[in-house]
């Protein structure tokens, strides 16, 4: 085994070994309010444990390629608040999954889902059970989101430190509901889907917290200038936006063996992406508009409306847009954008994420 691969398996199970510990100690405080409480913890355990932990670990790649050589502070901190990104992450995940009404991720039961089928047998009424597990999955994101507020606030770092730390955390969250809440607004058809719009839903929705947050974070805790931190900014808003199009690109486009989605759930929520405000402008639209947002949809029919945004050019168009955002990426790390050099460590690091987003599938 490599080096390399050693110091990723290191990383992955540092953070999985600080996450474990604050859900064990969670769960055992909540047995004081009952087994249901207790339990509650345990699943949402089950259910963050086993992931890619993309956000943390680029948190951790890039910190140490940034913190000074002759460095004498540990990494026990970056550790910590890699794991408090993931139960950020995690929390956005479960308010997600209750505002998209889905019971399923990761080719596997949700904990919407999980708690569902629980209790499915000793209840009456389906309606019932999924309530229950709904409003277990908004608790559960609540405790989630502000024990990674506290997570922010407790390590033992300069004042300084400490202020940048909690800015970008607030800074993230706010932009990530305002996401969040633009993108309820173009499913409902309050807000009008042009692509403009769609793209800086998608970058508040997903970059700011998925990459801007790591990254500046790992700048932070590093204690790299503020010039080198707003390069992480521009870097991650950019790796961000193409992770967040690669989503919706799979979504329809590629294997849903690979990606564990139903092939033809955005299409039948009527999800605004890119894909779709290409589409808006094109001849085809009028036999995509037919089927679009139909919740029962049948499978044939999807894949003709998929065919349709092949043939009118929206997935070319898609991939192109992914491209742009790699290829802007590139540019800050390249230093040819007019932004802070990124130390060439750091910079490597990135790359090899950037590259892996090419090649990505799922």
């Amino acid at each position: 085994m490599s080096a390399t691969a050693t110091t990723e398996q290191d990383l992955h199970a540092a953070i999985e070994d600080a996450l474990r510990r604050r859900f064990a100690e969670r769960s055992s405080a909540a047995e004081v309010y009952g087994d249901q409480f207790s339990a509650l913890w345990r699943l949402a355990a089950d259910h963050v444990l086993g992931g890619k932990l993309i956000r943390p670990r680029l948190l951790l790649d890039v910190h140490a390629a940034l913190r000074p050589a002759d460095s004498s502070r540990d990494n026990a901190v970056a550790v910590e608040i890699a794991a408090d990104v993931e139960l950020l992450h995690y929390a956005f995940l479960l308010h997600d999954d209750v505002i998209d009404g889905d019971l399923t991720r990761r080719h596997r039961p949700n904990l919407i889902g999980t708690l569902a089928g629980l209790h499915a047998e000793t209840t009456s009424a389906h309606d019932v059970s999924l309530h229950w597990a709904r409003s277990g999955a908004i608790l559960m994101g609540d405790l989630l989101l502000s024990s990674a507020i506290l997570g922010f606030a407790r390590p033992k770092v300069a004042d300084e430190t400490r202020r940048r730390l909690l800015d970008l955390l607030e800074h993230s969250i706010v932009e990530t509901v305002a996401g969040e809440h633009t993108d309820v607004g173009l499913s409902d058809g309050m807000i009008a889907p042009d692509l403009t719009t769609i793209l800086a839903m998608t970058a508040y929705k997903t970059a700011t917290y998925s990459f801007a947050l790591p990254l500046r974070a790992a700048a932070i805790l590093a204690e790299a200038s503020s010039a080198v931190e707003a390069s992480m900014t521009t870097i991650g808003r950019h790796l961000g936006l193409a992770y967040q199009l690669q989503d919706d690109h799979l979504s329809v486009f590629g294997d849903h063996a690979d990606h564990g989605k139903d092939p033809y759930a955005d299409l039948r929520a009527g999800k605004e992406t890119a894909i779709i405000a290409y589409a808006r402008q094109t001849r085809a639209w009028a036999s995509i508009e037919v089927g679009f947002g139909h919740q029962d949809l049948p499978p044939d029919d999807a894949a003709c409306i998929r065919d349709h945004l092949s043939g009118c050019g929206a997935e070319s168009f898609s991939r192109g847009l992914i491209e742009d955002q790699l290829e802007s990426a590139h540019s800050v790390l390249a230093g040819t954008s007019g932004h802070a050099e990124v130390p060439h460590a750091a910079r490597t690091a990135i790359l090899n994420m950037t590259e892996r987003l090419r090649g990505r599938r799922r």
